[in-house]
């Protein structure tokens, strides 16, 4: 198994770890970092039940953006971890600032620790946090006890198209991601793939202007490691580049495959 270090940095597209202590600078201006909070609460309105009453476990929760945007609309229980504390400071901040502290838990930890100890959920959230489980069926096999009987899963990632001739080590093609997903005994039962229009891309370039402001701050202070800082700006234009490109964004809503009764 991977280090909690190695994970994060993969999920965070972080090459090098000695970037990892600078990551909360580097993204001081971010909130929403990965999953689209409108988007996870549409598919909960839409797709869940008793919204008020729902249990809601929100894994690699960054700022926490989702959870306490979602515990702000339903007015439900969320749960939040993740593995970079002054994220989490943030995520309980941000609770108190939003007036629902009583609704949010927020807890650093090790999710894949985390979850053997977790259950009775009715909405398990993965927001863009890439193979810390390892491949669909290792991630839904690890979290599926921690739903109750009629819960759901909301997956927010990205694929290849299976017609592309572009690769990437964190990403599959959909049929790959689809036949894992199935094996895993889940159904999707919604999907809303992410249009790239001229928002989206006016966005990615005001969050890459973000990143190069605090990299070129962080040469200035840390000059010995300016070649780092410098690296991990220029992978974000990469990766938005292939965002904008190559990948397939794609929130998902899996919900566990009916028994099937056989005949006496």
């Amino acid at each position: 198994m991977k280090t909690i270090e190695e994970s994060v940095s993969a999920a965070m597209d972080v090459r090098e770890v000695e970037l990892l202590p600078f990551l909360p600078y580097i993204l001081q201006d971010f909130w929403e970092i990965g999953s689209d909070p409108d988007t996870i609460i549409a598919l909960i309105e839409k797709h869940g039940k008793g919204h008020k009453h729902i249990k809601v476990l929100d894994l690699g929760c960054g700022k926490g953006a989702v959870s306490v945007k979602v515990a702000k609309k339903f007015g439900c229980n969320c749960h939040g971890i993740d593995a970079v504390p002054a994220f989490i400071d943030y995520a309980i901040d941000k609770a108190k600032e939003y007036n629902i502290s009583e609704l949010c838990t927020f807890e650093a930890g090790d999710i894949r620790e985390k979850v053997r100890h977790l259950k009775d959920f009715d909405v398990v959230i993965l927001g863009s946090i890439g193979q810390v489980f390892g491949d669909y069926a290792e991630t839904l096999a690890a979290i599926s006890p921690c739903l109750s009987e009629q819960g759901l899963i909301i997956i927010e990632d990205a694929y290849v198209d299976d017609d592309s001739s572009f690769s990437h080590p964190q990403l599959l093609k959909k049929q790959v991601m689809h036949n894992q997903i199935a094996g895993a005994g889940m159904d999707i039962i919604a999907e809303i793939v992410e249009q790239v229009d001229e928002n989206l891309l006016e966005s990615f370039d005001l969050q890459q202007a973000n990143i190069d402001q605090r990299c070129i701050e962080l040469m200035v202070q840390q000059p010995e490691m300016a070649g780092v800082f410098q690296r991990y700006a220029e992978r974000q234009k990469e990766e938005y580049n292939n965002l904008s490109e190559n990948m397939i964004c794609v929130a998902m809503v899996l919900k566990r495959k009916a028994a099937v009764v056989q005949p006496d």
